[in-house]
């Protein structure tokens, strides 16, 4: 019962981690990554596709991204989803590939970025903190119920801080590496 209960909660845990880590690639960083774009919606024969699906990518350049579509057809489609993004890039389209050159941050956007990351950890945080309470309370239920000793509890308690304690240092180190990431010129 409390095994179970604890490795319910790492595994939520762990999963809370993987998507702040997947958060933080979406934040630029001044280089071309396909990350930024490859998530956007394409209007495409009345529905939205992810871009990833009708194009592929490459970087040539640290602050470049080519985006080669599939088919040509869809490159005016691919610019204008691009176009009206937050990305605030220019495509510029050849003919057979789309490139976008991300200029380089300033001060004040780098620090901006800073702040959003630390907003993104500080939500991931409260995820395992949240998972902690509702593993704990979970515990608690099974003790008034008489499934399990205090001494059980207490075991499962301590076990749970130390799960927690090591989701949020992983979560941490993932801020200080895309702070020190963001912050380098």
């Amino acid at each position: 019962m409390t095994e179970e209960t604890i490795l319910d909660a790492m595994e939520k845990m762990h999963k809370a981690v993987e998507h702040v880590q997947n958060q933080f690639t979406t934040v630029r960083t001044g280089r071309a990554t396909p990350v930024l774009v490859e998530k956007l919606l394409v209007e495409y024969y009345g529905s939205h596709v992810p871009l990833q699906q009708l194009a592929g990518f490459q970087v040539p350049e640290p602050r470049q991204l080519v985006v080669k579509p599939h088919d040509r057809s869809t490159m005016p489609a691919i610019e204008k989803a691009i176009r009206d993004s937050d990305l605030g890039i220019n495509p510029s389209n050849d003919g057979v590939v789309i490139r976008l050159n991300f200029p380089p941050l300033t001060e004040e956007r780098r620090k901006e970025y800073v702040k959003v990351v630390k907003h993104m950890a500080e939500e991931g945080r409260i995820a395992v903190r949240n998972i902690r309470r509702d593993a704990r309370k979970h515990l608690e239920a099974a003790e008034k119920a008489g499934e399990l000793s205090a001494d059980e509890l207490e075991r499962a308690e301590k076990e749970m801080e130390k799960v927690t304690h090591e989701s949020v240092d992983l979560i941490d180190k993932a801020l200080g590496r895309k702070e020190q990431e963001l912050l380098e010129v």
